[in-house]
């Protein structure tokens, strides 16, 4: 395992990290998770030299931004463990109504975690408004206090926002770390490219979220993005080639994998031996560039699956309907995304129940605007179903 120092957190940390939430289920239950599974999983992270794991409260929750069986779940599997690893976990910003509330939520899960000291603290999700409303509450006095007396060791945040509201909240407060979406797709979405220059040149760590889009840059490569992938001199897998271009920037001190199933976590640790910061060639680099151009012609959609729109009121499985549109459109494959559509998706997750109340819109950290897009799935699907 390769290792980074997260900058003024001055810590050493794994290149890559466990991102905890998509451990395995069982019955389909996202509350329910494979202990079984999962412990292995934990284990043979720590054996081949993980040492960051990352939840939140809100992971593996049956009920949308409630509490949920991550952490948990962790506070479990590290025992007997805790010394070799630094664990992250996140304050639910959008339940916090007072000053009270950010220390009742800091310790409960301290409890949950089973711990005296979460390492890398977070304030989860922030936008700008987000951001506004917890300095009026509070939230840097919170950290500090927090700060002094040991229950956490560094203090970061993770960004969902446009651009321009990234630099004025690592400006707010003297962060250690923060956690930003950053891949091959995504240079210019959210922080991109630009936050992670400025953050890493105010001297936080940088930790970064979704380096493979939520798995839709290593899964069913279309045909001429592998053609792509084929023509470089050493031959890699997909996902081989999008950690690699996350770890290639010197800027990122780690990159979380959410992994879910033992296959992945063993090649994500053979990935992140070589990741290198600067290891890829101009040429490597060219083709990377070359197969986002593919891409970005393809996806309709930009959803990484996150679930942050779930349950719908009425039923939608929004990320499932959105993954066959952008299935029909990147892999040209109509009958398979129909299949997955008509057979997979019960008849009330179909995008045709949507009532186009918004509630979702409001949850997407991507901003998507949810009900207009579901709308391309009905006529993709259902109408062209029916003739």
């Amino acid at each position: 395992m390769l290792y980074r120092q997260a900058g003024k957190a001055d810590e050493v940390l794994s290149i890559l990290g466990f991102g905890c939430m998509r451990l395995p289920i069982l019955e389909g239950k996202a509350h329910v998770i494979d202990e079984e599974k999962a412990q292995a999983m934990v284990d043979y992270a720590i054996r081949h030299g993980v040492n960051y794991f990352d939840t939140a409260y809100i992971y593996h929750s049956e009920v949308p931004f409630q509490a949920g069986a991550s952490e948990l779940f962790l506070g479990r599997a590290l025992s007997g463990q805790r010394e070799k690893v630094h664990v992250a976990t996140k304050l639910p910003s959008w339940s916090i109504e007072s000053r009270a509330d950010m220390d009742r939520y800091l310790d409960e899960q301290l409890g949950r975690l089973q711990t005296n000291q979460i390492g890398f603290y977070l304030v989860h999700g922030l936008t700008g408004d987000v951001w506004n409303k917890l300095e009026r509450l509070g939230i840097t006095e919170f950290l500090d206090a927090a700060l002094a007396d040991g229950r956490i060791g560094h203090a970061g945040f993770s960004f969902h926002d446009e651009p321009p509201f990234f630099k004025p909240i690592v400006d707010a407060y003297d962060w250690s770390f923060c956690q930003i979406q950053y891949n091959f797709m995504d240079e210019d979405f959210q922080a991109g490219r630009a936050g992670l220059e400025y953050a890493a040149g105010k001297g936080l760590g940088v930790i970064v979220m979704e380096p493979l889009r939520g798995g839709g840059l290593a899964a069913r490569v279309p045909e001429d993005v592998q053609a792509v992938w084929g023509k470089a001199p050493v031959k890699r897998t997909a996902a081989e080639w999008a950690l690699r271009f996350v770890w290639n920037r010197p800027e990122v001190s780690v990159v979380l994998s959410g992994m879910s199933e033992m296959p992945q976590m063993e090649e994500n640790i053979r990935i992140a031996n070589l990741g290198l910061a600067g290891s890829l060639t101009g040429e490597e680099l060219a083709l990377i560039q070359e197969a986002k151009a593919i891409y970005q012609a393809r996806t309709r959609v930009s959803c990484t699956s996150c679930g942050y729109c779930m349950p719908c009121s009425n039923a939608v499985n929004i990320p499932g309907n959105f993954l066959q549109l952008n299935n029909l459109s990147i892999y040209q494959d109509r009958a398979t995304a129909e299949f997955f559509y008509f057979h997979i998706l019960k008849e009330e997750q179909r995008a045709t129940h949507c009532d186009e109340c918004g509630q979702c819109v409001e949850r997407c950290p991507q901003h998507i605007p949810i009900p207009e897009r579901l709308k391309e799935v009905v006529r993709e699907f259902e109408s062209h179903a029916r003739g």
